[in-house]
């Protein structure tokens, strides 16, 4: 037996099988069970909708995997502790393990899922996750000061331009994740502990 329900989705709406998808998402797909060992329920979720699903694709890849002055592992990290301010099991799981993975620091992947005011972080990041936690909790208050202390700590302009996007973002998909019900793939709970 195991904690966590064993759906996808808790919507009555059938997950399509990969192979039925445009050929364009079954490569897609395929790349992510080579690259991850599984293809992630939030892609198997969304492929209901396949024009949601490459909007999804495409914004993600863009915020997650492109250039960036913020890291991967950053990324993660505000990934995690903005799904932990909001509860987002599905993302909390799944990016954990990601920043578990990135650092090869199992703790500090539960201290972003947990509490990432007890890490002991840099300045930067702790900056970086401070902002990423108003931004999700109280955005209407984020002042120029907000930004000041971003830069104080060494982010220029387009580090802040994507801090708040990757922020913006994972509070858009925690909200619809938590909404549907999405459960993480369970090989995400075991990934790099």
């Amino acid at each position: 037996m195991t904690a966590q329900p064993d759906h996808i989705h808790a919507l009555d709406l059938p997950i399509p099988d990969a192979e039925t998808l445009d050929e364009d998402l079954q490569k897609y797909f395929a790349v992510c069970q080579e690259k991850l060992g599984m293809v992630p329920n939030v892609l198997r979720s969304y492929a209901v909708a396949p024009a949601r699903l490459r909007a999804f694709i495409a914004m993600y890849n863009d915020l997650m995997l492109s250039e960036s002055g913020l890291s991967k592992l950053e990324r993660e990290m505000i990934a995690t502790v903005v799904s932990s301010e909001n509860k987002c099991f599905y993302c909390v799981v799944a990016h954990g393990a990601g920043v578990r993975e990135l650092s090869g620091d199992p703790a500090l992947g539960e201290l972003m899922a947990v509490n990432y005011r007890a890490a002991d972080l840099p300045a930067r990041q702790r900056g970086m996750l401070d902002f990423a936690v108003k931004v999700t909790k109280t955005p209407a208050e984020v002042e120029e000061s907000d930004r000041q202390a971003l830069r104080d700590v060494g982010f220029d302009e387009r580090d802040i331009m994507d801090i708040a996007n990757v922020t913006a973002f994972f509070n858009m998909t925690n909200r619809a994740s938590t909404a549907l019900d999405r459960m993480p793939n369970p090989e995400y709970h075991t990934k790099a502990r």
